[in-house]
């Protein structure tokens, strides 16, 4: 279980670059793979720096598109944070709108000692499988 969000990028870009190469004889779309890539460094961070660390982390490609799968120990539920009158650049505050807007499905589902966030991203544009 990948543990950081480097080591989490890592497992999803080797997954993704063997799905592609299996299904469709190419590369993963650069596009498919940045976003990928930027929404499980969020989760992973997240989990980290608000969630008190990363309890379970999962990635697989579907017929749908990737579900990333991260557990951590916090029951409290993701938020957008805004921006304060006098605040010409806030710190932080821009990866959980960034998930919310490159995911197709969000989960949040609480748990026993924590919460889990399930993500679904698409692979290819509408209509191409």
């Amino acid at each position: 279980m990948p543990l950081s969000a480097a080591a989490a990028r890592d497992h999803v870009k080797r997954l993704l670059e063997e799905h592609f190469r299996r299904v469709f004889r190419s590369s993963a779309p650069g596009s498919a793979l940045t976003d990928a890539l930027l929404v499980t460094s969020e989760l992973v961070a997240n989990a980290i720096r608000h969630g008190g660390g990363v309890r379970g982390f999962t990635a697989l490609v579907t017929d749908r598109g990737l579900i990333v799968e991260v557990r951590d120990r916090s029951t409290d539920t993701p938020t957008v944070r805004r921006r304060s009158g006098t605040q010409v650049f806030p710190v932080g505050g821009y990866g959980w709108p960034l998930v919310q807007r490159l995911a197709t499905e969000i989960d949040i589902a609480p748990m026993r000692d924590g919460k889990s966030i399930r993500v679904l991203l698409p692979l290819a544009p509408s209509g191409v499988s």
